[in-house]
């Protein structure tokens, strides 16, 4: 084929690849674009959501710098992220490993891991509510045979307790889809690698330490990131279980943004708070995207 053909022919493929790409673009421009510059702009207003925004400046940054409850809902949303970044990752590393393990019943255990994921969050809220209720639940079963130790432990009414069982139940929840999500990237290491190291004399911790995990290193780069912005914009389980109580024990910072924004009637300083989570979550996305990049160098 002469030269100038090949030229444009794959001009022309490009052009159909753009083609098809613009309506998406278009409307992601459309509904995600539109509302950010929007929300930048009333960032800088005193706004209540119905009549003409007037414009005030830095004072919504001035006051968010200073607001001790936002604070408070971001340490929040940094616990959350500590406690996903460990816990449920483990524990999708550990499994899918087990499971890559078994011949025979693995498609079986990775439904049953599945569903919890499945659930919608209300269903999954309420029904952990049900467990760890006091006075009905699991305290109250261990009663019946004697054992008494949970009779004072109030899991979400009481601020000790209440971030870390609610970050147990969205774990409870979740961590099934690491599970699926591991064994699908294990699945993809060459057997060669598996045979050469028993050759070897590798026990099952070397095989994980040295093959699965540098097999697995993209896709555990893309669980890290899901998590971490998972992990700072999380709302349904700290609405449902707790609605960010007791005491802002559990208040994460969306909850405050639609706090402030729709029950407040303070649109103007609901759009910084929102706007400052979105920040974070950016940085989170170039740290994460930059560790990505490396490890496809490598």
């Amino acid at each position: 084929m002469p030269p100038r053909r090949r030229v444009r022919r794959r001009r022309n493929s490009r052009l159909v690849a753009i083609a098809f790409v613009l309506p998406a673009l278009a409307l992601n421009l459309l509904v995600i674009g539109g509302p950010t510059v929007s929300s930048i702009g009333y960032s800088f207003t005193d706004w209540n959501g119905i009549t003409t925004p007037e414009f005030v400046g830095l004072e919504n940054w001035r006051r968010l710098v200073g607001d001790e409850a936002f604070w408070n809902a971001i340490g929040n949303n940094f616990v959350y992220l500590l406690i996903f970044l460990t816990v449920p990752m483990a524990m999708g590393l550990v499994g899918a490993f087990m499971l890559s393990r078994i011949r025979r019943g693995a498609a079986l255990f990775r439904v049953l891991y599945f569903i919890p994921y499945l659930l919608v969050s209300v269903i999954t809220a309420q029904i952990w509510r049900n467990i760890l209720d006091p006075e009905f639940g699991l305290a109250s079963a261990l009663n019946d045979v004697g054992i008494h130790w949970l009779d004072e432990v109030y899991f979400f009414a009481d601020g000790r307790f209440a971030l870390y069982s609610v970050a147990f139940v969205d774990n409870w929840h979740f961590w099934g889809f690491l599970v699926v999500l591991f064994l699908a990237a294990m699945q993809g290491i060459d057997a060669g690698q598996y045979e050469a190291a028993r050759i070897d004399g590798a026990n099952a911790w070397q095989e994980f330490w040295h093959i699965v995990l540098p097999g697995i290193r993209p896709t555990l780069t893309f669980a890290l990131t899901i998590v971490a912005i998972g992990s700072l914009l999380v709302y349904d389980y700290p609405f449902i279980l707790t609605g960010g109580g007791p005491a802002g024990a559990t208040d994460v910072a969306s909850l405050m943004v639609n706090r402030t924004a729709f029950l407040a009637r303070d649109a103007g300083y609901g759009s910084a708070i929102a706007l400052a989570l979105s920040v974070l979550s950016a940085i989170f996305l170039v740290l994460f995207g930059f560790l990505r990049r490396r490890e496809e160098e490598v």
